[in-house]
């Protein structure tokens, strides 16, 4: 197993800490945004957003005239983050207090929760919990005015879409336009991980929105020292490679296929046998659901959760257990398929093996953030993906390389959202503070925002840009290199920008897209101590001679083709540069004005055009540019 990330924190402790109120430093920061009507929270897990909520709906039940509160939660088990809190004791001015019948995820009152969710807007009750199908259900059989002084908490808000079919986001829109709600809206990852964005343009404008990123989150740890993101390809079944990849003396949540995806034998219940007999033999099954597991190696007893099993009884016995443990002791290695993910806490968590690639990158750091809490069992969180390697005799060639390819990109925005950014600002601007962490003063040529809406973009939007990128269909192409990196930076991923926001100008677009390609490189450059010179491409440059045209000569994509190329074989290699060859992306006008220039030059340093057999691919792209001319030309001189 090879790591293509590894970052490394410094445990500041800031994190964790706690001011006058007893408010940890996200909390604080998104305090202090409380008076905002539509409120955007984007923090990691383990960050504390369920008591960042409480201090903002408490102080607008008290202090701005609001009269009611309703938490919405994808699920059931997430509804206990949301539980009656003690907050006076650590310096707050009020306790979260909520009555358990009007908790609707724990209530085990016999009425409808739709009726008791109707019951609650017509009480002197204040809070409410519930989950988002009880949140759409009720507001089927309601008007969008008796949202009117409430405040409206959505968990997890990327199960919300602006995609019609979806009742959530038609109900936010609606109590948005029709009634005085306020929101607050709390996720980890606020892509999607489709194409179909959360909210649209004009929506998501009204939102203020508090970013507290996962090295803020995970630098001011306690205990966690670093995160390994790695990959390890397998051919065959994938339990063949579980022996391997798989320590027991690391408390692990193993995430196995979904039965449709095509590392699955389609048997899910002899996945998790064939698993336990590769562990060890079970010796019994505990009141609680807990499998006791001899190890073959050396008897050792492991605790194992099997989540897989569809038996209710069995599953909430077990689920209950879970919920309920306090020490490190209490397992050793749970075994799931659709749960286990996003809201599961289990501090202990070492290793997050996941087999198959998962579609949605929201997913992905659902699963990495299982493992990325601090606890004082481990000082090292790894996340480990099962990807199948193409093989030549298999038909499913194409989708065993689109699904590495996209493994890679994906755990490259990973590389992104986990590691330090740096802020590169303009030399002359005096508000700079040389000694601030993370700002490098160098005159790149990077425009300043024009307004205040491409300011807010650069600021709180970069990740889901960027994830936006890893999306794109072209994904492939600029992976292996066989797109110029200065038609990637200048044209495609602008392109890209205006996609996703159609209410923002092309000009707009590119000063988006020079911070986008900026943020790409950072991770891979390298700070010298007084901060004077970058460490890039293996040359050292002066931060002052840094410019944004350097910078959009770097293909952002290529460290995943170099992966690819060290971990697999040269005829798996093959295999995949014939596949991404065989969906080639179509040339346009825009890329080849960039490579016209470079055409002319190669034919006078090697005295012949492009070739396009060649194995180098820019030379190819150039050869196939010549060719789009052509036929172009060829086209006007015919109309």
């Amino acid at each position: 197993m090879q790591n293509i990330v590894e970052v490394h924190y410094e445990q500041t402790g800031a994190s964790k800490s706690t001011n006058d109120l007893g408010m940890r430093e996200m909390q604080e920061k998104a305090y202090e945004q409380r008076d905002a009507r539509f409120l955007l929270l984007k923090a990691p897990p383990a960050s504390g957003k369920s008591r960042a909520l409480m201090f903002i709906a408490l102080d607008k039940l008290i202090n701005q005239g609001l009269k009611k509160v309703i938490v919405a939660v994808p699920e059931r088990s997430i509804g206990g983050s949301f539980g009656a809190t003690d907050l006076k004791s650590f310096g707050f001015y009020a306790n979260w207090e909520v009555n358990e019948k009007y908790n609707l995820c724990t209530s085990e009152e016999s009425t409808s929760k739709v009726e008791a969710f109707k019951e609650f807007l017509s009480s002197d009750e204040k809070i409410l919990i519930c989950t988002h199908a009880t949140l759409r259900f009720a507001f089927d059989h309601l008007d969008d005015s008796k949202f009117n002084n409430t405040l409206l908490a959505i968990d997890e808000f990327h199960h919300v879409s602006a995609d019609g079919q979806n009742i959530l986001g038609e109900l936010i829109r609606s109590v948005m336009e029709k009634s005085s709600v306020h929101i607050v809206a709390m996720t980890g990852s606020y892509f999607r991980g489709d194409s179909v964005p959360v909210l649209m343009p004009e929506d998501e404008a009204k939102f203020t929105k508090v970013t507290y990123n996962y090295y803020e989150q995970l630098n001011g740890y306690e205990f966690l020292k670093s995160l390994g993101i790695g990959y390890h390809f397998y051919q065959g079944r994938y339990t063949s490679a579980i022996k391997e990849i798989l320590d027991t003396d690391k408390k692990t949540i193993l995430h196995i296929p979904n039965v449709n995806a095509g590392e699955s034998t389609k048997d899910k219940y002899k996945e998790v046998g064939t698993i336990l007999d590769i562990i060890g033999t079970v010796e019994e099954t505990t009141d609680d659901g807990v499998m006791i597991v001899k190890r073959h190696e050396d008897g050792k007893l492991l605790k194992v959760a099997d989540l897989v099993n569809d038996d209710k009884k069995e599953r909430d016995k077990l689920a209950t257990y879970l919920r309920n443990m306090t020490s490190v002791d209490d397992m050793d290695l749970i075994i799931a398929l659709g749960m286990a993910k996003e809201g599961f806490d289990w501090p202990y968590c070492e290793h997050a093996l996941t087999v198959g690639y998962r579609s949605s990158l929201t997913e992905i750091i659902q699963i990495i953030g299982r493992a990325t809490r601090d606890s004082n069992n481990k000082n090292h969180a790894q996340f480990t993906n099962l990807i199948a390697q193409p093989d030549a005799q298999n038909d499913e060639v194409k989708v065993s390389v689109n699904n590495m390819l996209k493994a890679i990109t994906a755990s490259l925005l990973m590389e992104q959202v986990l590691a330090p950014s740096f802020k590169f600002k303009a030399k002359f601007d005096s508000g700079l503070d040389p000694k601030t962490r993370g700002e490098i003063a160098s005159r790149m040529g990077i425009k300043e925002p024009s307004r205040k809406r491409i300011g807010d973009i650069i600021e709180s939007d970069l990740n889901d840009i960027k994830a936006a990128i890893l999306q794109d269909e072209k994904m492939p192409q600029m992976v292996s290199g066989n797109i110029d990196p200065e038609v990637i930076n200048t044209v495609i991923i602008p392109k890209i920008i205006m996609n996703k926001y159609p209410d923002i100008t092309e000009d707009e677009a590119k000063e988006i897209a020079q911070r986008v390609a900026v943020d790409f490189v950072t991770p891979e450059l390298e700070i010298t101590a007084d901060k004077k010179f970058v460490k890039m491409a293996d040359k050292f440059i002066n931060i002052e001679d840094l410019n944004i045209d350097l910078i959009n000569k770097i293909n952002p994509f290529q460290k995943a083709y170099e992966i690819l190329s060290k971990s697999v074989t040269t005829s798996v290699l093959k295999l995949i540069q014939e596949s991404i060859e065989s969906t080639r992306i179509k040339m346009d006008i825009d890329e080849a004005k960039i490579l016209w220039p470079k055409i002319q030059t190669f034919i006078k340093e090697h005295g012949k055009e492009p070739d396009l057999k060649s194995d180098d691919p820019l030379e190819k792209r150039m050869a196939e540019c010549i060719i789009y001319l052509k036929e172009e030309k060829r086209k006007r001189a015919n109309g």
